[in-house]
């Protein structure tokens, strides 16, 4: 299968189980990658006949900037759902939400939630 990668749109949100990640917020880092048949849009070169990359960060984006969550599971969860209802072409996706500084003592590069959902 073809593949339409998005590739760590940046984001500021309010979520966490933590009371001061809601009031302070913090920032997170959204890949998708969609799994499609690009073999029509590539002989056609029209953009009816794939998946608008805009549109899939605006999804992005309503979901990380919008109601704040408890867990990063539940945004991945919410974004792939809004793809997938959005792009019925789109066969499958992969979300990887990640919170690069949540509060836990540590050295660590990140923490990351990764979801694959498909029709």
């Amino acid at each position: 299968m073809d593949k339409i990668l998005l590739n760590e749109m940046e984001f500021y949100g309010y979520h966490g189980v933590f009371q001061e990640e809601n009031k302070l917020g913090q920032r997170f880092r959204v890949s998708v990658e969609l799994h499609v048949d690009l073999q029509k849009s590539g002989r056609s070169d029209q953009l009816e006949d794939s998946v608008n990359y805009a549109e899939v960060y605006s999804i992005a984006k309503s979901v990380v900037e919008g109601e704040p969550k408890n867990l990063v599971e539940a945004l991945a969860e919410e974004i792939s759902s809004r793809i997938l209802s959005t792009f019925d072409i789109v066969k499958s996706c992969k979300i990887t939400l990640i919170k690069p500084d949540p509060p836990i003592p540590g050295h660590y590069q990140s923490v990351a939630v990764e979801i694959n959902r498909s029709r």
